[in-house]
Protein backbone atom coordinates (compact mmCIF):
# COMPACT_ATOMS: atom_id res chain seq x y z
CA UNK A 1 0.00 0.00 0.00
CA UNK A 2 1.58 3.49 -0.52
CA UNK A 3 1.77 5.97 1.79
CA UNK A 4 -1.14 8.30 3.00
CA UNK A 5 -0.20 11.97 3.91
CA UNK A 6 0.09 12.93 7.65
CA UNK A 7 -3.18 15.57 6.77
CA UNK A 8 -5.33 16.99 4.07
CA UNK A 9 -8.16 15.21 1.52
CA UNK A 10 -8.33 12.52 -0.52
CA UNK A 11 -10.83 12.69 -3.87
CA UNK A 12 -12.84 8.93 -4.23
CA UNK A 13 -10.44 7.82 -7.03
CA UNK A 14 -7.32 8.00 -4.39
CA UNK A 15 -9.57 5.93 -2.09
CA UNK A 16 -11.06 3.03 -4.59
CA UNK A 17 -8.01 3.50 -7.05
CA UNK A 18 -8.03 3.30 -10.51
CA UNK A 19 -6.13 0.73 -12.43
CA UNK A 20 -6.56 1.86 -16.20
CA UNK A 21 -5.56 5.57 -15.25
CA UNK A 22 -1.34 5.91 -16.56
CA UNK A 23 0.06 5.34 -14.26
CA UNK A 24 -2.54 3.01 -12.42
CA UNK A 25 -3.95 4.44 -9.00
CA UNK A 26 -3.61 1.67 -6.16
CA UNK A 27 -6.93 1.49 -4.04
CA UNK A 28 -6.54 2.41 -0.36
CA UNK A 29 -9.74 0.65 0.02
CA UNK A 30 -10.42 -2.26 -2.87
CA UNK A 31 -14.64 -1.67 -3.09
CA UNK A 32 -16.14 -0.49 -6.14
CA UNK A 33 -17.79 3.33 -6.64
CA UNK A 34 -20.87 2.16 -5.63
CA UNK A 35 -20.24 -0.28 -2.84
CA UNK A 36 -18.31 3.19 -1.83
CA UNK A 37 -20.74 5.37 -1.89
CA UNK A 38 -23.49 2.71 -0.94
CA UNK A 39 -21.28 2.72 2.21
CA UNK A 40 -21.01 6.65 2.75
CA UNK A 41 -24.89 6.62 2.62
CA UNK A 42 -25.17 3.58 5.14
CA UNK A 43 -22.44 5.28 7.68
CA UNK A 44 -20.62 2.31 7.19
CA UNK A 45 -18.13 4.72 5.66
CA UNK A 46 -16.60 7.91 6.75
CA UNK A 47 -18.25 11.19 5.24
CA UNK A 48 -17.11 13.57 2.65
CA UNK A 49 -16.29 17.47 3.45
CA UNK A 50 -17.52 19.43 1.51
CA UNK A 51 -15.37 22.33 2.40
CA UNK A 52 -13.27 22.99 -0.76
CA UNK A 53 -15.52 24.30 -3.03
CA UNK A 54 -19.53 23.22 -4.14
CA UNK A 55 -18.76 20.64 -6.69
CA UNK A 56 -15.56 19.47 -4.84
CA UNK A 57 -16.40 15.94 -2.82
CA UNK A 58 -13.26 15.00 -0.72
CA UNK A 59 -12.62 12.59 2.46
CA UNK A 60 -9.91 13.72 5.21
CA UNK A 61 -7.44 11.61 5.46
CA UNK A 62 -7.55 11.30 9.34
CA UNK A 63 -11.13 9.69 8.69
CA UNK A 64 -10.25 7.12 6.11
CA UNK A 65 -6.97 6.08 8.26
CA UNK A 66 -9.41 5.41 11.01
CA UNK A 67 -11.15 3.19 8.66
CA UNK A 68 -8.27 1.46 7.34
CA UNK A 69 -6.94 1.16 10.78
CA UNK A 70 -10.40 -0.59 11.97
CA UNK A 71 -9.88 -3.07 9.48
CA UNK A 72 -6.36 -3.97 8.76
CA UNK A 73 -6.46 -6.96 6.84
CA UNK A 74 -8.94 -5.50 4.33
CA UNK A 75 -12.57 -6.40 5.82
CA UNK A 76 -14.19 -3.27 4.72
CA UNK A 77 -15.82 -4.96 1.54
CA UNK A 78 -19.48 -6.01 1.90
Amino acid sequence: MHRLPEVGYLRLIQIIGNPKAQPPIPALIPVSRSTWLNGVKSGRFPQPVRTLGNRIVAWKVSDVRELIDRHPAGGVTQ
